[in-house]
């Protein structure tokens, strides 16, 4: 029996900073290959750094070649401005995997912070010593921004690992009944 292994690419995209993080997953086991940031903020022309968030993320595609990509997506705020650079931001991320073929998810702050912590609230100090501990990190980074891109690789392996765990995977609703006629009631 040969056991398969997945790359997975996180991404928290920023219009000052994108983190990003990798991990390459063996079986049901998680390892460490890569955390990094993009520093943007050298850059006065916000279509520049857009095009430097779509050359860096073709080019970790190209060096890593993930099998799927987990984006933090934007929170809501209340400054609309910065939203909308935000949403470019990841546009533009997403845009270079999707140029490459390869499935893209998207979760919620929140949610990444509930997979890693156990806490929707979890500051990104907490995240960065929770993902320390479960990938055996030497040491943090100083910007926590690479670890947030880190934690969306990490969540979408927890959130993909439930199917994987049961050793099951379902394509539809008429998939999942097939698979379980003992727990339908007819």
């Amino acid at each position: 029996m040969s056991t398969t292994s997945n790359i997975i690419l996180g991404i928290d995209p920023g219009t000052t900073i994108m983190g990003f993080g990798l991990i390459k997953v063996v079986g049901k086991k998680m390892e460490f290959l890569q955390l990094n940031e993009l520093q943007l903020s050298k850059y006065d022309n916000h279509y520049k750094r857009l095009k430097l968030i779509f050359e860096r993320t073709i080019e970790l595609i190209d060096t890593y070649h993930p099998d799927q990509i987990a984006i933090e997506a934007p929170f809501f705020g209340k400054n609309v401005q910065s939203m909308l650079k935000l949403g470019r931001a990841q546009g533009v991320a997403m845009a270079a995997g999707l140029s490459r073929d390869i499935p893209i998810t998207e979760y919620a702050p929140k949610k990444i912070k509930m997979a890693i912590t156990g806490n929707g609230n979890a500051s990104k100090e907490q995240v960065a010593k929770m993902l320390q501990s479960i990938l055996g990190l030497k040491e943090l980074p100083k910007n926590l921004d690479s670890t947030d891109g880190l934690a969306a690789a990490v969540c979408h392996f927890y959130n993909s690992g439930k199917d994987l765990s049961t050793g099951k995977s379902y394509s539809g609703w008429s998939s999942f009944v097939s698979q379980n006629e003992k727990r339908v009631k007819k």
